[in-house]
């Protein structure tokens, strides 16, 4: 094919026909199961909340946090306290949730064929997570307790800045430490598509040591990738689900899409806007849980804001306005990612591959939502958006991009 036939293709390339061609492939019943997973996970966001709620509700109802309270004060020292308070805390409320945990968790993914694991092995990591959450949450409770007890008019904003920076920590230990718990990571093996993301990653001033892999298989059919970690935890990591389902060209588009993510910030970015989220939801909390406790805190046993046994009414406070963010941090997201999209498209310059993985991702996301449900349930871009951004990115390059198919062929 010569310059001038590329050229004529390039003019007479449609970014919407060839988006509305790759949508028409995503069809009956594959597309009725997709939708339904993703809209019924709409009221799950709901119904979330509300057990969450109810969890904390019935611990200050039936007096279960002042007991738990009152064990921990009997043991240790009041800065202590928190901590031991945590134990009886947490593995109550996640055995009142536990109904709803196992339907959603993993009976819900079974239902639509997104789930590998046995039952047992699920429980087992549930199990993992709990110790995770028992510990985490003893550490932060302790802080922000402490916190509250000595800056009784400024706990808000010091409580504030203080998960801020328990959220960053985690971002850069989890990478490293948590995850291997649930999967085991391996090097990458030498080969052209390691050869590939490594290039990417040069190209782009992103550390690309180590490319790990990991088994996600043993859970989930779900593809993903990240480049996680802060710092000297930063590492490149894909799953095997994205080595095995995808052709060379899509694992590319998805590996230029995570490259974006720390080419841009992106989770410096996010600490930053969720810093100011934090002090929204700790500042209502300030006004919030203390009139709340005047009201009820004689009936649960509850004596102030500073006391152990108010964590349940701090986290339905929060709860609530968490549910009420949604659109928020969905939105914050989505922007991230979207930029992330346009960042891979250039680094990877895979438009075909890029479009059949957001086909891919549609397995268990809703490949055509409307734009009032894309803004508030959506926390990446729909399938549709995505592939007509690659579309686009197409058109315009058009004689790069069948010039590369052209020159490939004749090898």
């Amino acid at each position: 094919m010569t310059l001038l036939n590329l050229a004529v293709a390039a003019a007479a390339f449609d970014p919407e026909a060839a988006t509305q061609a790759y949508l028409a492939t995503l069809k009956g019943a594959a597309r009725a199961k997709s939708d339904a997973y993703f809209e019924g996970g709409y009221w799950l966001i709901l119904w979330g909340a509300l057990v969450a709620i109810a969890s904390e509700l019935v611990q200050l109802h039936f007096g279960l946090a002042r007991r738990w309270r009152d064990w921990a004060e009997r043991i240790a020292p009041r800065w202590l306290a928190p901590a031991l308070f945590t134990l009886p805390y947490v593995i109550a409320g996640t055995l009142i949730a536990l109904p709803w945990t196992i339907y959603t968790g993993y009976f819900r993914e079974k239902q639509y064929d997104l789930m590998n694991q046995s039952f047992a092995n699920w429980a087992l990591e549930q199990g993992k997570g709990l110790g995770i959450d028992i510990l985490a949450s003893a550490i932060l409770f302790t802080i922000v307790m402490a916190v509250i007890r000595n800056s009784p008019k400024r706990w808000w904003l010091w409580g504030a800045l203080t998960v801020t920076a328990f959220s960053a920590f985690g971002t850069m230990v989890v990478p490293v430490f948590v995850k291997p718990l649930f999967n085991t990571y391996t090097e990458m093996k030498a080969g052209p598509v390691r050869d590939r993301i490594v290039a990417m990653a040069r190209a782009n001033n992103v550390p690309a040591e180590h490319i790990y892999v990991f088994d996600a298989s043993k859970q989930t059919k779900r593809i993903s990738a990240n480049v996680s970690g802060l710092g000297p935890t930063i590492r490149i990591s894909l799953n095997d689900n994205l080595l095995n389902r995808t052709t060379p060209a899509e694992t590319a588009a998805v590996m230029g899409h995570e490259l974006g993510h720390y080419v841009l910030g992106h989770v410096w970015k996010l600490i930053l806007a969720f810093t100011l989220i934090f002090f929204l939801v700790f500042y209502i909390a300030y006004r919030a849980v203390p009139a709340i406790i005047r009201r009820y805190g004689a009936k649960w046993g509850v004596r102030d804001v500073a006391d152990p046994a108010a964590i349940p009414v701090f986290f339905i406070v929060t709860t609530i306005i968490g549910l009420c963010l949604t659109p928020v941090t969905n939105t914050l997201i989505r922007i991230n990612e979207s930029q992330a999209d346009a960042f891979g498209l250039n680094a990877a310059r895979e438009p075909d591959g890029f479009a059949k993985t957001a086909l891919a991702l549609s397995e268990y996301r809703k490949i055509e939502p409307g734009p009032v449900e894309e803004f508030l349930f959506f926390d990446h871009p729909s399938g549709k958006t995505r592939i007509r951004m690659a579309m686009d990115w197409k058109a315009a390059h058009l004689v790069e991009v069948e010039g590369r198919k052209v020159e490939a062929g004749s090898k």
